[in-house]
């Protein structure tokens, strides 16, 4: 048995649920791969999803000889292909947001609830490395998330305690064969820079072992953090008709905590992609702490309120669909958008819901073409109800 083989499954076996079938992202590189081997070693039953990003020339059979591998191990396996035209911005971003989208629809599709990734504390080194980069905070420069909920589906990082080189020795030592992706070699992406440069960093002693190790310290402070955020949270805000009531207690809790509470506020009312930045999340707290009104990323802040912002709420939809991220209407069949002046206008008695009239405005009614049925937030409900499907409970930290 190879040297390190214990050690390795040892990792998959703490790492992973038992009694699952456990799904395996397999881009064919050498750490999907031993994650799947070790899978396997460790008694679990797999399946493999390949995400095909349509990047390169050679990525489709990249992607089929990912799933001959399988079929000689007896996994089941299947390609998912990003389909996708010209990208702007940040492209590594862009592949990863779709690479997660495709693997999430797979599970979901399949009745698998655990996905298993194959990073490792290289990955987690080089993302200490590019945070520090870009002047990130605790959350940036706490590594990576060994565990995980999106969409239904537990992701889970279970090789974070191993190195990459590790991983391909046992791969060699095994006589498995895994490809090299090329993008891996292009100095134009950040990562690959970062990879680069730990190599430069380590003869000083800053290996990729002690970097994930400082980001693990970092995770605890996090972790205490987030508690102390979710404790704050509790005690100075309150929802009301969907929007967040806020008591100026909050202004007196220390920068960071106030800026948390702020970003997981603004994160739960617009369900945005992309946090604002710390010096705007501030500028905002300043504002509301002096009574001014302000907005920010798609939400309100106005007398004490946190609300969403009149333009930025969501288009029309069915009865029964989540309408802007976060209500959902039942009721007979119609349509949901937003109340609007015009919509709160033919709502007499609404001064009687004590909400003000901003948060009303942004709140879901029932309409039937130009016809208001139903403003059940401003307490014409009729036959209809709106409940919010979106829970507000522990604060992540984010940068």
């Amino acid at each position: 048995m190879p040297v390190g083989t214990d050690r390795l499954v040892g990792l998959i076996a703490t790492g992973l649920p038992a009694g699952e079938i456990i799904g395996i992202a397999l881009s064919g590189g050498g750490d999907s791969t031993a994650l799947l081997h070790l899978a396997l070693r460790a008694g679990f039953r797999v399946e493999a999803v390949t995400v095909d990003h349509r990047l390169r020339p050679e990525s489709a059979a990249e992607a089929a000889s990912a799933g001959v591998a399988c079929a000689r191990l007896g996994v089941r396996h299947e390609v998912r292909v990003w389909d996708h035209g010209p990208v702007k911005g940040n492209l590594m971003d862009a592949a990863r947001r779709a690479r997660m989208g495709l693997i999430g629809d797979w599970a979901r599709e399949r009745g698998i609830g655990v996905v298993a990734l194959g990073h490792t504390r290289d990955d987690v080194a080089e993302t200490v490395l590019m945070g520090l980069a870009r002047s990130a905070g605790i959350a940036g420069l706490s590594g990576m998330r060994p565990a995980w909920d999106e969409g239904g589906v537990r992701l889970l990082r279970p090789l974070l305690g191993a190195g990459r080189e590790e991983l391909r020795d046992w791969l060699r030592a095994e006589g498995i064969a895994w490809v090299d992706d090329p993008t891996n070699d292009n100095d134009r992406f950040t990562r690959i820079k970062a990879r680069r440069a730990l190599a430069v960093l380590t003869p000083l002693g800053i290996t990729g072992a002690r970097l994930a190790e400082v980001a693990g310290h970092l995770a605890s402070v996090q972790e205490a953090l987030a508690a102390r955020v979710a404790e704050v949270a509790a005690r100075w805000l309150r929802i009301e008709a969907g929007a967040l009531r806020i008591d100026p207690g909050l202004w007196q809790e220390p920068v960071e905590v106030r800026r948390q509470v702020l970003l997981g506020s603004l994160d739960w009312l617009s369900g945005a992609e992309y946090s604002p930045r710390a010096a705007e999340v501030e500028r905002l707290g300043l504002a509301m702490a002096a009574g001014r009104d302000a907005t920010l990323a798609g939400c309100r802040a106005r007398k004490g309120w946190l609300m969403r912002e009149p333009r930025a709420v969501g288009a029309l939809v069915p009865v029964g669909a989540l309408w802007d991220g976060r209500w959902r209407v039942t009721g007979p069949e119609a349509q949901v958008r937003a109340l609007g002046a015009e919509g709160l206008a033919q709502v007499k008695d609404w001064r009687k819901s004590g909400v003000p009239r901003e948060v009303l405005v942004v709140s879901p009614a029932v309409w039937q073409d130009e016809t208001l049925l139903a403003a059940p937030v401003a307490g014409l409900s009729a036959e209809w109800q709106a409940k919010l499907d979106r829970p507000f409970h522990l604060f992540r930290v984010v940068d």
